[in-house]
């Protein structure tokens, strides 16, 4: 992220997210993608 201006993040081939990367870090959409919820 440090290196990047900015970021697109995909889910299954779908982009959920494109913005600086401090915007994409926080996005409840990518948090779930790749870290998953507490109910899993």
């Amino acid at each position: 992220m440090g290196l990047c201006d900015r970021v697109a993040v995909l889910d299954y081939g779908q982009k959920i997210c494109e913005d600086i990367p401090s915007v994409v870090r926080a996005n409840p959409k990518v948090i779930e993608a790749y870290i998953g919820t507490a109910n899993e």
